[in-house]
C-alpha cells in the first residue's frame, strides 16, 4: 500500500512539475514540435531544349529543367532561365519559374519558353534557387537558328536531288541572230502523304560572268501527288556565246520554299559549273541590253544587228583621193613659179 502512494505521488509530482514549466516559460514545449525541418536536396538531373514557333525573325525555345528531389520537403524554390548571345555574351531574354514545394524522392519537370532572334547561337543557362541561394546550374548550348524554317515556309515539295536525276535540266532549242533559246526543266517531288498545289517555279538565267539576269521566267506547277516526282517546264532566250547559271526557286504564296542551280555552258572556250562563281573571259554588256534589232546611236545614226558593232572600218572616204592630187598639183605650180623668179 505504501508502495501505490508512492507510484501516485510521483505521478502527481511529475504533472505538477509541468504546469509548472509550461508556466514559467511558455515555449519550452512548443520548441521542440515546431522547429523547422532541414529541406531536401535538389538538384538538375538534365535539360532537353526543343524548337517552338519559329516566325521571319524570332526563334521559341522550349527548355525543359527536370529537378531531383530527395530528402524533407523543399519550399521556395524557383528557377532562372536565360538565353546569352554566344558572341557578344548579352543576355537576349530571361525568365523565372515559381516550383511549388517539392516532396519525396521523384523529379519534377519546371518549363519556360524562350523567344530569341533567329540567328547565330545561344547558351542556355538554368539556375535554381531555393530561399533565394542559388543551389545548382546547367549549360546547354544552341547555335544555327537560322537553319530553321517558319512555318510559312514549310512544305513536303522540293527539288529532287538523286542521282539518275537532275534538279534542273538545260537542253538547247532553237537558234537564231538574235540569240539562242534555253530549254529548261525542274524536277519536283512531293515528299509529303497528301497531293500538293498552289506552287509555282521562277527560272533566272544570269551570264556567268557579270551576273547580269539575261532572262526570267515564272511557270506554275500543277497538282503533285503524294511520293509522286513531276516535271515543269520553261524557256529561255539569250545571246549565245557565252555561260551562264540558271537558279531555279520554288514559290508558295510568294514564300521561298527551295532553290536548285545548273549551268548552261555556251561559251566553247571557258566551262563553269554550278559551284563556280567566277571566270575570268570578256563580256560585252550591250548583249544584254533590253529589246532586240537595231537602235539610234549618240549621233543620230542607225545601229545595226549585223555583227558590226564596235569594229573600225578601214576603207577611205569617197573622192578623198582627188582631193590630195589636186593640192599636190598647186604645191608643185607655186614651187615652180618661186624658181623662175
Amino acid at each position: 500500500m505504501k508502495f501505490e502512494k508512492t507510484v501516485v505521488a510521483a505521478a502527481i509530482g511529475v504533472v505538477v512539475v509541468s504546469f509548472v514549466a509550461a508556466a514559467v516559460v511558455p515555449n519550452a514545449l512548443a520548441d521542440s514540435a515546431d522547429e523547422p525541418l532541414r529541406p531536401g536536396h535538389v538538384d538538375i538531373e538534365e535539360v532537353p531544349i526543343s524548337p517552338g514557333e519559329i516566325t521571319g525573325e524570332t526563334a521559341t525555345l522550349g527548355v525543359e529543367a527536370r529537378l531531383s528531389h530527395r530528402g524533407n520537403p523543399t519550399r521556395n524554390v524557383t528557377v532562372l532561365f536565360r538565353a546569352i548571345d554566344s558572341e557578344s555574351n548579352l543576355v537576349e531574354t530571361d525568365r523565372t519559374t515559381d516550383v511549388d514545394t517539392l516532396r519525396g524522392e521523384r523529379e519534377t519537370a519546371v518549363n519556360t519558353n524562350l523567344t530569341v532572334a533567329r540567328e547565330g547561337g545561344y547558351r542556355i543557362e538554368t539556375i535554381v534557387f531555393r530561399d533565394g541561394q542559388r543551389v545548382d546550374r546547367a549549360r546547354r548550348q544552341v547555335s544555327g537558328l537560322e537553319a530553321l524554317t517558319p512555318a510559312y515556309a514549310e512544305s513536303n515539295v522540293e527539288f529532287a536531288e538523286e542521282s539518275a536525276m537532275q534538279p534542273i535540266s538545260v537542253g538547247i532549242g532553237s537558234t537564231g541572230d538574235d540569240g539562242v533559246d534555253l530549254d529548261l526543266s525542274g524536277a519536283l517531288t512531293n515528299q509529303g502523304d497528301e497531293s500538293t498545289g498552289d506552287l509555282e517555279v521562277t527560272f533566272t538565267v544570269r551570264q556567268a560572268e557579270s551576273n547580269i539576269v539575261a532572262d526570267r521566267v515564272t511557270v506554275p506547277v500543277g497538282d503533285i501527288r503524294a511520293g509522286r516526282t513531276s516535271t515543269v517546264d520553261a524557256s529561255a532566250a539569250v545571246p549565245e556565246g557565252y555561260n551562264y547559271y540558271i537558279d531555279a526557286v520554288l514559290w508558295r504564296d510568294s514564300v521561298h520554299v527551295d532553290s536548285a542551280r545548273s549551268v548552261a555552258n555556251l561559251d566553247p572556250s571557258e566551262r563553269i559549273s554550278a559551284d563556280e562563281t567566277e571566270t575570268d573571259v570578256e563580256f560585252e554588256a550591250s548583249d544584254f541590253e533590253s529589246g532586240s534589232g537595231g537602235g539610234m546611236s549618240d549621233d543620230g545614226a542607225m545601229s545595226s544587228d549585223d555583227g558590226s558593232r564596235g569594229e573600225a572600218t578601214s576603207e577611205e572616204t569617197p573622192g578623198f583621193s582627188a582631193v590630195i592630187g589636186l593640192v599636190a598639183l598647186l604645191a608643185t605650180a607655186l614651187l615652180a613659179r618661186r624658181r623662175s623668179q
